[in-house]
C-alpha cells in the first residue's frame, strides 16, 4: 500500500467480512468473562464465603482491570511484530494464561485446602483469570479503533456485542445443560459441583480455538499505513505526548456503570426469590445457580437481538439509543425484586439484556469517535479503567449496604435498578465529540 498520499485522509470502508473477523475472537474471550460473572458468586458461596463479605471477591476483577488495561494499551501502541501485528500478541498471551486459570478456579475446593485456604486460592485464581482475560479482551476493542471509520464503527461494535453475547449464551447455559444430561449439580460441602467444573473446561477449549482463529486471520495496519489513514504515527514512544498523566488529562470523560451487583448477588437473589433457598449446600440453592445461568443466557440472547437493532440506528441517534437501552434495563432490574415466578423472571432479564447491549456498544462508539489517532490503545485502556472504578466502589459499598438491607440478595438487585435509572438520565449529559472530521463526514 502506497504512503505518498496525504496523511490523515481518513479510514477507508472495510469489507463486512473483515469487520466480523476483527471481533470474532471476542466470542471466546466473553465465554471466560461470562462463566466468571455468572458462576463466581456461586463458587465462592459454595466454598464457604460469608455472604456479607462476598463483595471482597468481586473487587479483585475490576482492580485487575484498572491496572492491566491501560498497560496493555500503552505497550501495544508501541509494539509491532511482522507476523502478528500490534494488538494480537497480547490476545495470544492473555488467552493462554486465561485457559490455565480456567482449569484451576473451579477446582479451588478440590485440593484438600481448609475453607480459608480454599477461598484465598480462589481469590488469587480469579485475580489472575481477570488479569489474563483483560489482556485478551482489550486487543479487540483497540483494533476496531485502529481500523474502522466512524461510519462503520456503530456496526462494528454492534457485531462485537453480538458475538460477545453469543459467547455469554454458550457460557451461561453450560451448567444447566450438563445437569440436564445427568452431570452432578451438587457436591460435598466446600467443593464445586461437576456441572460447573466441566463448564469451565469447555469454556477454556472454546477460548483457545476462537483466539487462535483471530490471531491468524486479523491483519493489522502497519505503522506506515496507520499514519496514512490517521495522520499520526503510533509507534513513537519518545514523542513526549504519551505519558499517562498527560493522556489522562486529554482523555474523553465518558463513563458507564457495570452490572456489579447482579454478578455478585444474582445467584442468591434467584435462589431466594424463586427457590426459597439461601444455603449453598442445598439442591434448591444450586438449582437457583443453574437458573441464574439460564437467566444470564436470556439477557445475553436479548442483547444479541438488541445489538442487531442498534446497528441500524444512525450515528446521529447514539444518545437516544443509549438512554433507551439503559431505561429499559432499569425496569428489568427493578422488577427482579418483586417477581417470585420462575418464568416471569424471563421478561426481567430480557430488559436487562437490552441495557447490556447498549452498554457494550455505545460507550466505545462515543469514546473512539472522540479519540485522536495517536495513543489509541492507551486511551482505551484509561477509559476501561474508568469502567472499573464504579465496580470497585460498588463492591466496597456492598460491605455496608448489604447488611443494611438485611443481607437480602434481591434488595441488592433493586439497588442496581436505581443505579441503572441514574445512568439513563446521565446519558443526556454526554457531549459527543468527533476528533476526525474526515470520518465524521
Amino acid at each position: 500500500m502506497m504512503v505518498d498520499k496525504k496523511k490523515g485522509q481518513g479510514l477507508p470502508n472495510l469489507p463486512l467480512s473483515t469487520i466480523w473477523m476483527l471481533s470474532f475472537g471476542f466470542l471466546g474471550v466473553q465465554i471466560a468473562f461470562s462463566l466468571q460473572s455468572s458462576q463466581m458468586g456461586r463458587i465462592f458461596q459454595t466454598l464457604g464465603a460469608d455472604p456479607t463479605k462476598l463483595g471482597f471477591f468481586f473487587i479483585l476483577p475490576p482492580l485487575a482491570g484498572l491496572f492491566v488495561q491501560p498497560l496493555v494499551g500503552y505497550f501495544s501502541d508501541r509494539t509491532w511484530t511482522k507476523r502478528f501485528g500490534r494488538r494480537m500478541p497480547y490476545l495470544l498471551v492473555g488467552a493462554l494464561v486465561a485457559v490455565i486459570v480456567m482449569f484451576l478456579l473451579p477446582n479451588s475446593g478440590s485440593f484438600g485446602f481448609s475453607t480459608t485456604a480454599g477461598l484465598w486460592f480462589g481469590a488469587i485464581t480469579i485475580l489472575f483469570m481477570d488479569l489474563s482475560s483483560n489482556v485478551a479482551m482489550q486487543p479487540f476493542k483497540m483494533v476496531v479503533g485502529d481500523m474502522v471509520n466512524e461510519d462503520q464503527k456503530s456496526y462494528a461494535y454492534s457485531i462485537q456485542s453480538f458475538l460477545s453475547n453469543t459467547g455469554s449464551v454458550l457460557a451461561t447455559i453450560f451448567p444447566f445443560l450438563l445437569t440436564a444430561i445427568g452431570v452432578a449439580n451438587t457436591a460435598p460441602k466446600g467443593q464445586v459441583p461437576a456441572s460447573v467444573i466441566i463448564s469451565f473446561y469447555v469454556g477454556a477449549l472454546v477460548l483457545v480455538i476462537f483466539s487462535l482463529i483471530a490471531v491468524f486471520n486479523v491483519k493489522e495496519y502497519d505503522d506506515a499505513t496507520y499514519e496514512l489513514y490517521h495522520g499520526y504515527a503510533l509507534n513513537t514512544p519518545d514523542d513526549g505526548e504519551g505519558g499517562f498523566l498527560t493522556l489522562l488529562k486529554r482523555a474523553p470523560k465518558t463513563f458507564w456503570m457495570a452490572f456489579q451487583y447482579l454478578w455478585t448477588y444474582g445467584t442468591g437473589a434467584v435462589a431466594d426469590n424463586i427457590f426459597h433457598a439461601t444455603d449453598p449446600t442445598t439442591a434448591g440453592y444450586q438449582n437457583g445457580g443453574n437458573w441464574f445461568g439460564i437467566m444470564s443466557a436470556v439477557y445475553a440472547i436479548a442483547a444479541v437481538v438488541w445489538s442487531l437493532v442498534l446497528s441500524k440506528i444512525p450515528a446521529t441517534k447514539n444518545k437516544t439509543g443509549y438512554a433507551l437501552s439503559l431505561f429499559l434495563g432499569a425496569i428489568g432490574f427493578t422488577s427482579v425484586f418483586f417477581i417470585h415466578s420462575q418464568y416471569l423472571l424471563i421478561g426481567s432479564f430480557i430488559l436487562i439484556g437490552i441495557s447490556w447491549a447498549g452498554m457494550m456498544a455505545y460507550p466505545f462508539i462515543m469514546v473512539t469517535n472522540a479519540l485522536p489517532g495517536d495513543h489509541m490503545g492507551t486511551y482505551l485502556g484509561l477509559f476501561n479503567g474508568s469502567i472499573c472504578l464504579p465496580q470497585i466502589l460498588a463492591s466496597v459499598a456492598s460491605f455496608a449496604l448489604f447488611p443494611a438491607l438485611g443481607s437480602h440478595f434481591p434488595s441488592m438487585i433493586l439497588v442496581s435498578g436505581i443505579l441503572m435509572l441514574i445512568g439513563a438520565v446521565s446519558v443526556g449529559l454526554i457531549n459527543e465529540i468527533h476528533s476526525n472530521p474526515v470520518d465524521a463526514q
